[in-house]
């Protein structure tokens, strides 16, 4: 069997002044929760972060999906995303973003996809976190 790998042509940005002053932070609709299964993501459920632990599979999920199937949760979270293309590699974006948040007294779970750069804040200050991370792009430019 042959394996063949690619490279993708697409470049991220990693200036870090770039990535602060052009990350555009975004409020997703609805509430998402964090969960562990064992086993599969159960049916009905359509994750927007999977995380393979040794303890089992991390999930976050629409909150109104837990709760149709049962799962257990603690945390209720917004989800923003940085609508800047970060490159993988990019050094300090997340430190930076979670220091203005942390300085805000707002705690924050960051989750990296190929693309963009997702956090996922206490949902009653969602729109507080948004702001916060505005104002650091505005201060960026």
């Amino acid at each position: 069997m042959q394996v063949t790998r690619s490279i993708l042509a697409v470049t991220g940005e990693s200036d870090l002044r770039k990535l602060l002053s052009g990350m555009r932070p975004t409020l997703n609709p609805g509430r998402y929760v964090f969960t562990t299964v064992e086993g599969g993501v159960p049916s009905g459920v359509t994750p927007v972060v999977t995380v393979a632990e040794q303890e089992g599979l991390t999930l976050v999920v629409r909150l109104d999906e837990a709760d149709a199937v049962g799962l257990e949760y603690e945390y209720v979270a917004g989800w923003i995303t940085l609508r800047i293309h970060s490159a993988l590699e990019a050094v300090g974006l997340t430190a930076a973003v979670a220091r203005e948040l942390a300085d805000a007294g707002l705690s924050c779970n960051v989750v990296a996809g190929f693309h963009h750069d997702h956090l996922f804040v206490p949902y009653e200050h969602a729109a507080q976190a948004v702001a916060v991370l505005e104002d650091l792009a505005l201060r960026s430019a």
